[in-house]
C-alpha cells in the first residue's frame, strides 16, 4: 500500500529539478489575452523579460506571439517590427468590427494548429492564455507526449484550462519579474567648454 506521505530520508524532486527536465521549450502567447491581463494588474509588459522568464534557461525553440492587428495603428505595427526583431515570430490577423462596434480577431484556431504542427519538435508547451476554447488543444499535445504549461492571470483563467495543464503559473506571482521598470531618466549633454554634464530629467 502506498503512502502519499514522504518516507524520512526520501528526496523529492524541487521545482528547480523540475524546470530543468523541460526539454526543448515552444512558447505560444494569447496577445491580447496577455493584454488584458497586465491592464489588470497595472503593469506594462517588458516582453524581454517576458521571453527570458518563460524559457527559464531551458532551450528555446520558438515564441510565438498572436494578435489582431489594426493596419493603420503605426505605433502597433512599430510593436510587431520590434517584436519580430526581439525573439518572437508574430501571427497576426486582422480586426473585425463587432455589431456593438468593438474590434476583435480571434486566433484560437491558429494556436491549436501550431501547438499540434510542431508536436515532436518541441517537449514543453508554454502556453500564455486562460482561454478555456483551448483545453481541447491542450489535453491533445498531452496526449502526444507535451509537458504543458499555462501561464495566465487567475481571474481570467477558464478551470478546464488548468484542469488539463501539467502547470499553471498565476501571472500576478511572476509580475515583478516580467514588467517594466521606470526608466531613471538620465541623459548626458555633449561636451561643453566645462566638459561632460548629466542631467537628470523627469519623464
Amino acid at each position: 500500500m502506498f503512502s502519499n506521505h514522504p518516507i524520512e530520508g526520501d528526496s523529492l524532486f524541487t521545482p528547480e529539478q523540475v524546470l530543468e527536465n523541460r526539454g526543448r521549450v515552444a512558447i505560444f502567447i494569447d496577445g491580447s489575452n496577455l493584454f488584458y491581463a497586465a491592464l489588470q494588474l497595472g503593469i506594462e509588459i517588458d516582453y524581454t523579460k517576458l521571453l527570458c522568464r518563460l524559457t527559464a534557461g531551458s532551450r528555446l525553440l520558438r515564441s510565438f506571439f498572436y494578435t489582431g492587428v489594426d493596419r493603420t495603428n503605426e505605433k502597433q505595427q512599430g510593436f510587431l517590427l520590434w517584436m519580430r526583431r526581439n525573439g518572437y515570430r508574430v501571427i497576426s490577423k486582422d480586426l473585425v468590427q463587432l455589431p456593438d462596434g468593438s474590434k476583435k480577431a480571434n486566433l484560437d484556431v491558429e494556436i491549436a494548429v501550431d501547438m499540434m504542427a510542431l508536436v515532436g519538435a518541441y517537449d514543453t508547451a508554454v502556453l500564455v492564455s486562460g482561454d478555456g476554447d483551448l483545453a481541447y488543444a491542450v489535453d491533445a499535445v498531452s496526449y502526444r507526449g507535451v509537458r504543458v504549461e499555462v501561464v495566465s492571470l487567475r481571474s481570467m483563467t477558464s478551470d478546464s484550462l488548468i484542469n488539463v495543464a501539467d502547470r499553471y503559473i498565476d501571472l500576478d506571482f511572476i509580475k515583478e519579474d516580467i514588467q517594466k521598470t521606470p526608466r531613471q531618466g538620465y541623459t548626458y549633454r555633449p561636451l561643453s567648454s566645462i566638459g561632460l554634464v548629466e542631467e537628470v530629467v523627469d519623464d
